[in-house]
């Protein structure tokens, strides 16, 4: 969570509530020795802000369908 002092928020606002609207997470301000905190009204949806990200499977992800770990793992539990 980003902690910000009272001059900077003052400062920043407008930028700062748009992050927390963008973001979803909440904006802590600390005032002398007191934290308040910033946080959205609705959730946000947490996969809004996932990276699409082509090249994490390299290769064929069909063949990932038919991948079979039981050779390669002992299930015997004690």
């Amino acid at each position: 969570m980003k902690t910000v002092s009272a001059t900077e928020l003052r400062a920043n606002i407008y930028q700062l509530l748009d992050e927390v609207l963008r973001s979803g997470l909440p904006i802590e301000v600390k005032r002398g020795e007191r934290k308040l905190r910033i946080v959205p009204v609705e959730k946000a949806d947490k996969f809004q802000n996932l990276v699409y990200r082509p090249d994490v499977i390299q290769g064929d992800p069909e063949e990932l369908v038919t991948l079979s770990w039981e050779a390669e793992v002992s299930l015997d539990l004690p």
